[in-house]
């Protein structure tokens, strides 16, 4: 018999590869991005969030800010004897070229002046979902400070964020089921009270199946003062996650955002973000995420090993503060213990559930990122941005394009001055 050799079979994917390519997310349903809409899922947490407004938005609102260009409407003044003047004999191009937008949604314009007026003149806005943190360079106070209407109206139509709200809220989404279309969403303007948030005090939060997995500070620098307080902030949010999150929320998957002030008794919820890779995973990766186990006896190393680990139970009272049940002191502490394990024998196998708590350590290089702004990327040009995207050779490319460009634009410059 003559010898037949073996069909050559193709290298089996391994599963590194194959995870590598797509990050093992659930699939994201068009309800699980309503859900995380502040329209949705404020009303039910009104009396954990800090104070704020929801406009609903009319559609030529939503157009105004869809459209190319930044035109704002003119600013309040009293109408004078030469402004009726003016616009009895102005022409057609003076009307076109002063023309007040708002008048296609005075609604929406009297209900947000009048909410800068009820929250003391300064507020700070954000669409369904995000805040134009990214157009904050664009305001007088480097900030999302807003006192007046175009205030609010110039950070919105300056923001890729805001765009991405309007355009694509449901990219990479699947629907709820083969028969459901997708929905049209209603869009509101949020107006909350500002107040002047200590960054290091704001931490995001990972819920998988309704138990709370991880959690980390959402400002990227190194703050020294964490650290002594990690674990009673981790009781804190872990005990608001349970009183008033984890039972309540529509989803057993999401993210949510909290500021813990000081004298850090109690917890405000922020924001809540979808369980997508859309979100932000600041101090972790979504993948270290995605296969984390559930969060059972967690011990992160401590940047002071002079501070010890500590750890209390704490529970919520109907005013939204904490007590301690347990003071974590040296001559109770077999007694914290029991009441941390619930009556469990003390076993290494039965310690209470420890989400991670993760915090910018003193060496870490991201700790001083003074190279660029955040969201600096927002404010390049987007040709410049798609070339860094593809490496030295497209920048480098750009950067040829870009000298040819500069050449003939000093040549012609040449050429006119000698016409003169």
């Amino acid at each position: 018999m003559p010898h037949i050799e073996p069909e050559e079979q193709p290298p089996a994917e391994s599963s590194a590869d194959q995870q590598l390519e797509r990050l093992p997310f659930p699939p994201v349903t068009y309800s699980h991005i309503l859900n995380c809409s502040f329209h949705s899922w404020q009303p039910r947490y009104r009396t954990i969030t800090p104070k704020s407004r929801v406009i609903p938005l009319t559609a030529p609102f939503v157009s105004y800010l869809n459209a190319d260009g930044i035109v704002l409407p003119p600013e309040d003044a009293p109408p004078t004897d030469e402004d009726n003047v003016d616009d009895t004999f102005s022409d057609d191009e003076d009307v076109e070229e002063h023309s007040d937008p708002s008048t296609e949604w005075q609604d929406v314009h009297s209900r947000v002046k009048a909410t800068i007026t009820d929250f003391g003149g300064n507020v700070t806005p954000k669409l369904n979902w995000s805040a134009p943190k990214d157009a904050a360079w664009m305001s007088a106070t480097n900030d999302l400070q807003c006192r007046t209407p175009n205030d609010v109206y110039l950070l919105l139509k300056s923001s890729d964020f805001i765009t991405h709200d309007l355009e694509l809220p449901f990219d990479g989404c699947v629907p709820d089921d083969e028969s459901t279309p997708q929905p049209e969403i209603p869009y509101h303007l949020v107006l909350r009270k500002y107040v002047n948030f200590n960054p290091s005090l704001e931490f995001r939060c990972f819920v998988r199946n309704r138990v709370l997995l991880c959690m980390c500070q959402r400002d990227q620098n190194h703050f020294d003062f964490l650290f002594p307080m990690r674990d009673s902030l981790r009781s804190r949010i872990q005990a608001f996650f349970d009183e008033k999150l984890k039972d309540t929320f529509p989803d057993p998957n999401f993210v949510f955002d909290v500021y813990v002030p000081p004298p850090h008794q109690r917890v405000w919820l922020v924001d809540v973000n979808p369980w997508a890779e859309r979100t932000d995973p600041l101090l972790f990766s979504w993948l270290e995420i995605l296969q984390m186990k559930d969060p059972i006896g967690i011990q992160e190393e401590e940047d002071d090993p002079n501070v010890p680990e500590q750890f209390v139970r704490l529970s919520l009272n109907d005013n939204n503060t904490f007590t301690v049940e347990s003071p974590p002191d040296e001559a109770s502490e077999s007694e914290s213990e029991e009441d941390l394990e619930d009556g469990d024998d003390g076993d290494d196998g039965d310690n209470p559930f420890l989400p991670e708590f993760r915090l910018v350590k003193r060496d870490d290089p991201e700790a001083y990122a003074f190279a660029s702004t955040q969201y600096s990327a927002h404010k390049l040009p987007k040709e410049v941005v798609d070339a860094s995207l593809s490496g030295p050779g497209g920048m480098s490319q750009f950067l040829g394009q870009w000298q040819d460009i500069m050449a003939k634009q000093v040549q012609e410059d040449e050429e006119e001055g000698s016409d003169e």
